[in-house]
């Protein structure tokens, strides 16, 4: 049974594809920014609220939190897929450009192209890991359910994070496929969807042909449920440009240049971990579904697949957020993909 509580009041944003901190070394200058960056969805929940009938529905859809899993860590336990420090390796470094250790090796680079308006800027981390299962997911305030968020940078030093990013913002809808560190949380399939496996391997897939005990039976470690697809065989697929993640307000379309963030698969426990900053003329534009994909397979990717994006979009490395959101900060969310150590 869902445990209502009250929202906290910086953290009740929803996710969308619109709309600093330390970066990694090097990092483009700041640009002036402009006005007008504010969260539309939030200001259009703050405007329902205030309409008799619609108030109820508003602050019920996106403000009150719904908690259906009230200890993720204990759960974990009981799985027995949790992860103690001291099964982490002691040897971890942070260097110039990332981090390495006995099982892990993170290289961080910022690149950009084109100039002036067109000027695109991105953050993309070279995860190679021993084992898979270093490749984790953390909930906001651990805990799983509807509107539960937190900054992303909180839940990664909750979790002693090497590296991490914004997740799918899977708080924000009821449906997808739902299985994180080796425990399903949720099966409603919906959409298309990307798997990582215990065995370090990767795939895009339907949720609707399968089942998260299907997928979890076949060895799958963690599931993601956003998209779209924008990597496949090493080819951008036709028509991503036209694809709806949700029919629901918010997160109607995702299409145009956007912030945007995304893992790519290189191969077996080598995946990269994408972030394109947007919304900032002269720094960053952002980038559209194709270009995405473009940009995960100059870095040697064969498989990519789209998060959530937008103001959710962030890199978080030794603690720091290492992008620049278009949000002038982060935004909460509801999880985050990280690299344990």
């Amino acid at each position: 049974m869902s445990t209502p509580r009250s929202p906290r009041p910086s953290e009740t944003a929803p996710p969308r594809n619109d709309p600093a901190p330390s970066p990694p070394r090097p990092r483009p200058r700041r640009r002036p920014t402009r006005l007008g960056r504010r969260a539309l969805l939030g200001g259009g929940a703050a405007v329902l609220a205030g309409t008799g009938g619609s108030a109820a529905w508003a602050y019920d859809r996106f403000l009150r939190e719904k908690v259906e899993v009230a200890d993720v860590a204990a759960a974990e336990s009981a799985a027995g897929t949790s992860t103690t420090a001291a099964e982490l390796p002691a040897d971890g470094t942070f260097t110039a450009d990332g981090y390495t250790s006995s099982t892990t090796t993170v290289t961080v680079r910022s690149d950009s192209m084109g100039s002036g308006s067109d000027t695109l800027t991105w953050y993309a981390a070279d995860v190679q890991v021993a084992d898979a299962t270093l490749v984790r997911s953390a909930f906001a305030q651990d805990e799983f359910g509807r509107n539960i968020t937190e900054k992303p940078s909180t839940i990664a030093a909750d979790h002693a994070a090497v590296l991490a990013i914004n997740g799918d913002y899977y708080g924000f809808r009821d449906t997808g496929i739902v299985i994180r560190n080796g425990v399903i949380y949720r099966d409603e399939p919906a959409r298309d969807g990307l798997v990582l496996f215990a065995d370090g391997t990767v795939e895009a897939y339907d949720e609707t042909a399968t089942s998260a005990e299907e997928l979890l039976a076949a060895g799958a470690w963690n599931t993601l449920s956003f998209g779209p697809t924008v990597l496949a065989d090493g080819q951008v697929p036709a028509g991503i440009e036209d694809i709806e993640i949700d029919t629901n307000v918010g997160n109607h379309s995702i299409q145009g240049e956007q912030p945007r963030t995304a893992v790519g698969v290189i191969g077996t426990n080598n995946l990269v971990l994408l972030v394109v900053d947007g919304r900032d003329e002269g720094y960053s534009r952002g980038a559209t579904l194709p270009e995405l994909g473009e940009i995960l397979a100059d870095l040697g990717c064969t498989t990519g697949y789209n998060l959530d994006g937008g103001g959710s979009s962030v890199m978080i490395l030794d603690g720091e957020v290492a992008n620049q959101p278009s949000n002038h900060g982060e935004r909460a969310t509801s999880d985050i993909l990280y690299v344990a150590g």
